[in-house]
């Protein structure tokens, strides 16, 4: 009995180191059959996977649009058939939203007018409010010491005439070239000369209130533009016969509703 099954085994285990030996066999044939039976033509059924290297070097190329280095006049030479990055490029939501953003700029931009230069006439006047009263104040045109004061209640002595007489305005002493200023919000309603004051500027500030100024060269206003407060009239000019003791200065006149005031009840 222990021979049979003793006879028995060796007959089991030959037959399963005899299917292990075909099966063996069998697989081998496989994988020479795969990697050298494949047909001339036929697809390789395996991914051909690139260098790691070349591909992130192409992306980087591709997504920068740039070579770095290299001679800045060479030209790469695409394969047949590449499309150039410029025709790849299509327009993103951003590019379209700020070429919109820029049309409305220029758009909105070509309808303004620019700011017209002082001392340009009618067409360039931009109408202030005038709105001089008793309780406003003036800029002094320029600042100097009071030669002659306003006098119409009485006589004053005048050292080129040499003699006394009344005196509608201020004589402020001032030096030949200095600026002279519009003294406040005014439209320019004569610009003109005589021989007492020399060159002048008359200005309506407003409520029947009209200031000249006197003694004036290179005046930059002109007839119906409106001036601010501080914009420049002229220059200092060389003293008239009339004051040429007195020296240079700005002949200031004020007048409200026709009747002369005196300036230094409303200077600042």
């Amino acid at each position: 009995m222990k021979a049979k099954l003793n006879q028995l085994f060796k007959d089991k285990l030959f037959l399963v180191m005899l299917v292990l030996g075909l099966l063996t066999i069998v697989a081998a044939a496989g994988v020479v059959t795969i990697q050298r039976g494949r047909l001339p033509g036929e697809e390789n059924p395996y991914i051909q996977m690139e260098d790691p290297g070349s591909l992130l070097a192409e992306e980087t190329r591709g997504a920068s649009g740039t070579q770095v280095a290299g001679n800045a006049n060479a030209t790469e030479q695409e394969p047949a058939g590449t499309i150039a990055p410029s025709e790849q490029q299509e327009e993103t939501p951003e590019r379209e939203t700020r070429a919109f953003a820029f049309a409305e700029e220029a758009g909105s931009g070509s309808e303004e007018e620019p700011a017209a230069p002082a001392g340009t006439g009618i067409e360039a006047a931009t109408p202030l409010t005038l709105d001089f009263s008793d309780f406003s104040r003036m800029m002094w045109p320029i600042r100097g010491n009071i030669l002659l004061n306003y006098s119409m209640d009485s006589t004053i002595y005048f050292p080129t005439l040499a003699q006394y007489q009344c005196n509608p305005a201020v004589i402020i002493q001032g030096e030949v070239s200095d600026p002279v200023a519009a003294p406040a919000n005014a439209r320019v309603t004569a610009v003109g000369a005589n021989e007492e004051i020399g060159n002048y500027v008359t200005m309506e500030l407003g409520n029947g209130y009209v200031a000249t100024c006197g003694q004036l060269k290179e005046i930059q206003a002109v007839e119906n533009e409106y001036l601010e407060a501080g914009q420049i009239l002229g220059y200092v000019a060389e003293p008239t016969k009339y004051y040429s003791i007195e020296g240079s200065n700005v002949y200031f006149e004020l007048r409200r509703d026709g009747e002369t005031v005196d300036p230094l009840d409303y200077f600042e």
